[in-house]
């Protein structure tokens, strides 16, 4: 292939692509994108780069049920939307945002990311689920302790706010060190350094 060839892929790509959502999980945040070739009626579908073929357009992230649904809207105009475990994509990601706790961590050149999962006190660590150990604090509330690898010691610590709206609050602390959560658990958030921590 020329390299006018690649020049003419790569933008056929980027006008057919219709839709991008992200899906955080408590492995990770998935990338999925939707390209639809409106005149040629093409349809791809992608996951963090790649492609799956999926004819009904649905698909399994973990153990959930995915869907792209498309509605024409007039004559050459579509609507994406995407389902997620039966919800809208919108009630999924609000759902989410209560039921998992993300952080970003660098430490020796290597980003770690950390995920509690709120309800059952499950932590994620780079998308592999961790042991760990908890007890109960003096102050109220839990403990949990885990290994991040590098040699650092981890644990969270789960409060309540004392407000009913709120209910638990949890910090996790790497080396003994504060570290402050991902808004809106998106993986784009400021990532804490502990290269200089010791």
């Amino acid at each position: 292939m020329s390299k006018l060839d690649d020049d003419l892929v790569s933008k056929n790509f980027e006008n057919d692509l219709v839709a991008t959502w992200t899906v955080p999980m408590s492995d990770k945040v998935y990338k999925i994108e939707f390209e639809h070739g409106t005149t040629t009626g093409k349809r791809i579908l992608r996951v963090n780069g790649k492609e799956i073929i999926k004819h009904d357009w649905m698909f399994k992230l973990n153990r959930t049920i995915l869907k792209v649904s498309i509605d024409a809207v007039g004559i050459f105009a579509y609507e994406y939307t995407l389902q997620v475990g039966g919800k809208t994509y919108e009630k999924f990601r609000e759902q989410q945002k209560k039921a998992l706790q993300i952080w970003l961590v660098r430490m020796a050149e290597e980003e770690i990311r950390i995920c509690l999962e709120k309800e059952t006190l499950d932590v994620w660590v780079n998308g592999s689920k961790v042991e760990t150990t908890g007890e109960f604090v003096e102050e109220g509330g839990t403990k949990t302790h885990f290994e991040i690898g590098a040699g650092a010691s981890a644990y969270i610590i789960s409060q309540s706010s004392g407000k009913r709206q709120i209910g638990l609050v949890h910090q996790l602390y790497v080396n003994d060190a504060l570290i402050r959560p991902c808004e809106g658990n998106e993986d784009q958030a400021v990532i804490t350094s502990m290269d200089n921590e010791k």
